[in-house]
């Protein structure tokens, strides 16, 4: 057998393969299990010691020599498709680029819209006001006396600069304030219906506190606003929130220093699932009642501090965390 013409005619025809295909079928034909070489090199094992030196090494070259030209012709038809493929495929840089994958929102963001909204449709104007207080807006316009606990150095976080006039300056430990400041630019005149939603400040952490967290707070003053008016919007902003009918109030009588008279507000709820799900009458079987927030008629001397006269306008204030609603809403139970 010629091993050279058979070497030089296999070339041939792998030089002559038009796409990868073709060169896959001469691949198998001459170096697959049924392949001509391959059959070549079982026969070594038939002949004699003096053949096999003779033969073997012709029939290794002629492997070698149609593996080399396969391996050659399949890099050269790889480099032509990649050319054909870069010469048909263009980039419009004019385009805009794609849209990269953005977060979510927040949890505490989200629920600070929808608060928002909500009260929006109850013709609630949102207030702000700064984050760095001093100690008049925050604690003695709003009936907090010098001795008040709340005021102590291991519940609020203190600056050392004070103010021109000598006021202490610190974290804002509510949005109290902002309804002091919404109090003042009216003068006293006009009545007022705002929400004051943001970041406050105290020192605290576990489960359900952490030092930095967020409040919304209510205020209305009017004439002739009374509990009713707050039982009301609490109701029909709860239920509009949790996006229920079935929300039950229960207001206890409590105390706090800017509202007078003060009721805790609890709501109902039933354990599913090991969560407590907002909804329902506490009292029912297999319910319970869950302080949510805290409110109350405002108190003459925080509507004198904001420049209304008591004997003619009253109002009503509350205020809940942001955070524990939308742990209530969302199902978790670590604030952090």
């Amino acid at each position: 057998m010629d091993y050279e013409a058979e070497l030089q005619t296999a070339q041939g025809a792998i030089m002559a393969a038009a796409d990868l295909d073709a060169l896959e079928a001469l691949r198998l034909a001459y170096l697959g299990k049924a392949g001509s070489i391959s059959a070549l090199l079982k026969t070594l094992g038939a002949m004699s010691p003096d053949e096999r030196q003779t033969t073997g090494p012709r029939i290794h070259a002629l492997r070698e020599g149609v593996a080399g030209a396969l391996a050659s012709r399949k890099a050269a038809l790889e480099g032509a498709a990649l050319e054909a493929r870069l010469a048909a495929e263009e980039v419009d840089l004019t385009l805009p680029a794609p849209a990269s994958q953005r977060g979510s929102i927040h949890p505490v963001s989200q629920v600070m819209e929808e608060l928002a909204e909500i009260f929006a449709d109850l013709g609630f104007a949102v207030a702000t006001g700064p984050e760095i207080e001093d100690g008049w807006h925050n604690f003695t316009a709003l009936n907090m006396p010098e001795s008040h606990p709340a005021r102590a150095m291991h519940d609020t976080f203190y600056f050392a600069e004070r103010t021109e006039t000598g006021e202490e300056l610190l974290l804002r430990t509510h949005t109290s304030p902002v309804q002091i400041r919404a109090m003042q630019a009216t003068g006293g005149t006009q009545p007022l219906r705002i929400i004051a939603p943001g970041r406050v400040y105290r020192s605290d952490s576990d489960a359900t506190h952490t030092p930095m967290f967020h409040q919304v707070e209510g205020l209305v003053i009017g004439e002739g606003i009374h509990l009713g008016h707050l039982k009301w919007t609490l109701e029909t902003f709860l239920r509009a929130f949790f996006e229920r009918d079935d929300i039950v109030l229960r207001l206890r009588p409590s105390y706090f220093p800017f509202t007078e008279p003060s009721v805790e507000v609890d709501v109902g709820y039933a354990s599913t699932g090991g969560r407590r799900v907002v909804g329902g009458n506490g009292d029912d079987a297999g319910h319970g009642w869950m302080e949510l927030l805290g409110s109350g008629m405002v108190n003459r001397r925080v509507l004198t501090a904001g420049g209304y006269d008591p004997d003619r306008w009253q109002g009503f204030a509350f205020g809940l965390g942001v955070d524990r609603l939308a742990m209530l809403k969302y199902g978790m139970d670590d604030l952090r």
